[in-house]
């Protein structure tokens, strides 16, 4: 086994063959991961500092004496991340008209593509890469997808490839033929319990001699008493990648503390301080170069934690949800529908606004926001800057504010939905699962009178998403004439006038049949009338003796007028 450091030329030096075993899984980065790394290559475009990206191993296989390949590899770590590479260098050198740049890369000396994918992939992989121009393709594999995400928002000006390709490293793993791949895999990814920021930055503050302030600023805070411990270690969801309620504290305590004017934090450490994986890195830096008092940063930290525990409740997704606005539906849009990067203006506000009208009006305009953009599909990828080095830093605390800098936001990036925008989403945009319910369950919260109404609402989490004429409609459904027609319903079928929150999944054999039979059930097996008894964004459809593009816009369009009343522009 040879370990060591690896730049992309090292491990694509256009002589060796990287082969990915053929039956492996298909490649499952999505957009948060896309995202990241977009963020990641623009950050080392600006820093031009060395840049971490994880581990390759390799595997030496033999080579054939008729192949012209001088150097074979099975790539047993590091698929994800150098699929996504290919697909990011390739789309930055269509975009530059650098297409020989590419090759002579990501290809061998014979023309061949120097990665080689396994079955599920290797069709959408070979497309992409070997592209003359850029050309909008639409793909449901991840592939096909990572190519049109990096296609819509990758900007060529803000990446330098040579600093990329300079900065960029890995842990590179090379085994022989005769080494255990599995047993050296399963090591390096069981090498223990990883230790979290907030342990480094406790030994990083506290030592012996520091008994009582450790006391004070730490213990009392996070270590009290086992229930206060079990609050700290909760993990939360962000991405693909679970997080301890401790590490986004520290993280949002971050992103707030370099916003402070006083400070004057470069923009550089701006950046580099927003990037969760070096947390305690930041924090040492933030106090070594600004020259902050580690007495009044714990302080401040005290404070702020307190609040975070007072005010971050978790379980807010379990329980029923308030139809007033304010902090509850705010953390059920934070950790129902995974949206953490509010968190830390979210906190600001807590420590800021004591007046808790104005908080409420506040947070009920950021949910107009927020609910809007992911009604019509808008981005997030800016959520981070927007939430921080814009909202914190210029210090906006009311509803006016908000709205006024919000709406000024007329960019593809931040912009604030109009209400035809969001008329148009709820015809057409294609939502996650998790934000279609998300949406359905907000709405059902406001319009639902509790004290009319005698079916109690369940916590957000306790829904499913049902769609109403189902993906597999060929079998029990009427039939239609043309292609036109066929295509107008699959895509229809998607779309948020058709699903529907109920209270437990139907039975497979309920959730494909006939619409009657999908209403009523049979056989003991219930269908939609017993679940979703109360729904109040379901009900009043259900007495419907057909089910049909018609009444899927007919149910968008009454969605839509309840969403513009609750999610108002002019609240």
């Amino acid at each position: 086994m040879d370990a060591g450091k690896k730049l992309i030329n090292d491990i694509f030096n256009g002589n060796r063959v990287l082969e990915i075993p053929f039956f492996q899984r298909s490649y499952v980065w999505d957009e948060p991961q896309w995202e990241r790394m977009l963020d990641d290559m623009e950050m080392v475009s600006i820093l031009n500092s060395p840049y971490f990206l994880g581990s390759v191993i390799l595997k030496q296989l033999p080579t054939e004496t008729s192949n012209s390949v001088g150097d074979k590899r099975t790539l047993i770590d590091g698929q994800q991340r150098l699929t996504t590479l290919n697909i990011f260098f390739k789309v930055l050198a269509l975009k530059l008209d650098q297409n020989l740049s590419f090759d002579r890369t990501f290809r061998l000396y014979n023309n061949e593509l120097a990665l080689w994918h396994n079955h599920n992939d290797i069709k959408a992989f070979e497309r992409v890469l070997n592209l003359e121009e850029l050309v909008a393709f639409e793909g449901e594999d991840n592939i096909s997808r990572a190519y049109t995400y990096f296609l819509k928002n990758l900007d060529p000006s803000k990446i330098d490839k040579q600093k990329v390709l300079n900065n960029i490293m890995f842990v590179g793993i090379d085994l022989d033929s005769n080494e255990d791949e599995q047993q050296i895999f399963d090591t390096i990814n069981s090498l223990g319990v990883r230790l979290t920021t907030a342990e480094l930055l406790k030994n990083h503050f506290f030592d012996r001699d520091d008994l009582s302030e450790y006391n004070i600023y730490w213990k009392d805070v996070f270590e009290k008493d086992k229930e206060i411990k079990a609050f700290w270690d909760k993990e939360v969801t962000t991405g693909r990648i679970k997080r301890t309620f401790i590490d986004l504290f520290f993280y949002s305590y971050l992103q707030i503390k370099i916003q402070d004017k006083a400070l004057k934090i470069k923009t550089d450490h701006k950046i580099a301080y927003s990037k969760v994986e070096s947390l305690f890195e930041s924090y040492k830096s933030l106090i070594k170069n600004y020259g902050i008092s580690q007495s009044d940063l714990l302080f401040e930290i005290k404070e702020y934690a307190i609040l975070f525990k007072e005010f971050f409740k978790l379980d807010v997704i379990d329980q029923e949800l308030t139809n007033k606005s304010g902090v509850q539906r705010i953390l059920a849009i934070i950790f129902g529908l995974e949206t953490t990067t509010l968190i830390p203006y979210l906190l600001f506000i807590l420590k800021h606004v004591d007046d808790v009208h104005q908080r409420g009006s506040l947070l009920g305009f950021l949910e107009s926001y927020i609910m809007r953009r992911i009604v019509v599909g808008a981005t997030t990828r800016d959520y981070n800057r927007l939430f921080t080095d814009r909202l914190i830093y210029n210090e906006i605390l009311t509803k006016e504010e908000l709205k006024e800098y919000l709406q000024k936001q007329d960019t593809k990036v931040n912009f604030f939905p109009k209400d035809d925008e969001l008329e148009k989403g709820f015809h057409e945009s294609v939502l996650t699962n998790k934000q279609a319910a998300g949406v359905l369950y907000l709405i059902e919260s406001k319009i639902r009178d509790q004290r009319k109404h005698g079916t109690q609402l369940l916590g957000m989490s306790r829904y499913s998403l049902e769609h109403l004429m189902p993906k597999k409609w060929v079998n029990n459904w009427p039939s239609l004439s043309s292609p036109e027609a066929i295509e107008n319903r699959n895509r229809k079928l998607k779309t948020i006038g058709n699903l529907a929150i109920i209270t437990q999944s139907l039975n497979s054999s309920i959730r494909d049949s006939d619409w009657k039979t999908k209403k009523e059930g049979r056989e003991y097996k219930y269908g939609l009338n017993h679940y979703s008894s109360g729904i109040e964004t379901l009900s009043p459809y259900l007495a419907e003796d057909d089910w049909n593009e018609e009444k899927i816009e007919e149910r968008a369009d009454f969605l839509y007028e309840k969403a513009r009343e609750i999610w108002s522009i002019n609240l």
